[in-house]
């Protein structure tokens, strides 16, 4: 068996707060001890196991690792389109950007099509790689398409949705649909009923629909702001009913572009640190490059980290990755660093049902963990107690 881990005087973020000069004991797979470095007047910390390796990680932040709701691909792979190896290493990618924990997203396609990657997709869940199934599309509006071939849109017949469930075998996490189309409102309280998130997005409903669908089941705002109808003082659309209602988390793509740094901070305002998730929407693009790609059926040209439909110059989700995300977060955003910690790892982690193995440091649950240096940059990777970037610390 391999020593056990220990990582010792960084700050480390508890579910309690900040320890300054705190340690993570990791034995196997698993966390054992969490709390201050220095013995304490009430005895201190336990005695480290005999054969623990100590990492010096003083001037760093070690925080859980990150679980990310909503990602289309990365490092050149789609897992909407690629092959068992594209996806893993489109997963590799993200984990070594302190993705510890992934649910990977389709774009509309045909159903056939759907269902088949459902069952690929979910292999990959039952054998630990993934985390889930994310459905985005086909149940859309055409009018809050973004990056979704139309001709491929349709309505949300129950019998559909279900058919797209069924065939992710127990690991559909997550749908997102415009539940103003006919057959929506039955849709989401068909997901609710098997236990698969109904969120709300590429959508152009009012704030009457909107919260007609959360008194139906639904708990989420796929990418808030992005694919729906600003707020509005007379018409406030979708924005108000999901920002208003304690029972949604609100998705939110924290890269610069498809936010503006006053839209995070009135989400986290009116919704609060405990109902935002941080996601990145990627595609393949993520950690490999600019260049020409395909995101589904669609042509994406990325500029300058930015991905835009070739033909209307729509955003086509992002390059992003959830370390700069989080690093944005802190120091563009001025958060605090126990709500970005909430966004990226806590909050996501008890949306998925997963809060009792993920999304935070303490005894017993899973050695996914980050570290960050003084300015929030990554240095570090464990997942279940090995480590995907070792930082090499003292």
């Amino acid at each position: 068996m391999a020593p056990s881990k220990v990582l010792a005087g960084a700050r480390v973020v508890l579910p309690t707060g900040v320890v300054p000069e705190g340690r993570v004991v990791v034995e196997g797979a698993r966390i054992t001890q969490v709390g201050p470095a220095r013995p304490e007047p009430d005895g201190g910390p336990a005695a480290l196991p005999a054969d623990a390796r100590v990492v010096d990680a003083r001037g760093h932040w070690v925080v859980p690792g990150f679980v990310d709701l909503h990602n289309h691909g990365g490092g050149g792979a789609s897992f909407t389109s690629g092959t068992v190896e594209d996806v893993l290493r489109g997963i590799r990618t993200h984990r070594l950007h302190g993705t510890t924990t992934l649910v990977a997203s389709t774009v509309t396609g045909d159903l056939d099509f759907l269902t088949r990657r459902a069952g690929l997709l979910s292999e990959l869940a039952e054998q630990g790689d993934l985390a889930g199934v994310h459905f985005e599309g086909p149940f859309i509006s055409p009018c809050r398409k973004g990056a979704h071939s139309e001709e491929l849109l349709r309505d949300p017949d129950p019998a559909q949705v279900r058919k797209l469930v069924d065939a992710a075998r127990g690991q559909a996490r997550m749908m997102t649909l415009a539940a103003e189309l006919p057959g929506g409102i039955d849709s989401v309280r068909l997901l609710a009923e098997q236990g698969v998130i109904a969120a709300i997005g590429h959508t152009d409903a009012t704030y009457e629909q909107t919260v007609e669908a959360i008194e139906a089941g639904a708990t989420v705002a796929t990418h808030l702001f992005n694919a729906m109808p600003a707020l509005g003082h007379r018409v406030p659309g979708p924005i108000a009913a999901l920002l208003e209602d304690e029972r949604i988390t609100v998705e939110l793509i924290n890269d610069g572009t498809h936010l503006h740094p006053a839209a995070l901070r009135l989400a986290f305002h009116h919704a609060g640190a405990g109902r935002v998730a941080f996601i990145t929407d990627a595609m393949d693009a993520a950690g490999f490059g600019d260049g020409r790609y395909l995101l589904g059926p669609m042509e994406v040209e990325v500029a300058d980290g930015v991905a835009r439909l070739v033909e209307g110059g729509s955003i086509a989700g992002s390059t992003l990755t959830l370390d700069r995300a989080f690093q944005r977060a802190v120091t563009v955003d001025g958060l605090p660093v126990e709500h970005a910690v909430a966004a990226l790892s806590a909050n996501p982690a008890r949306l998925l049902g997963l809060d009792d193995r993920i999304g935070s440091l303490e005894p017993g649950k899973d050695a996914d963990l980050v570290i960050l240096d003084e300015d929030f940059a990554l240095k570090g990777v464990m997942r279940r107690g090995e480590w995907v970037v070792d930082p090499q610390l003292g």
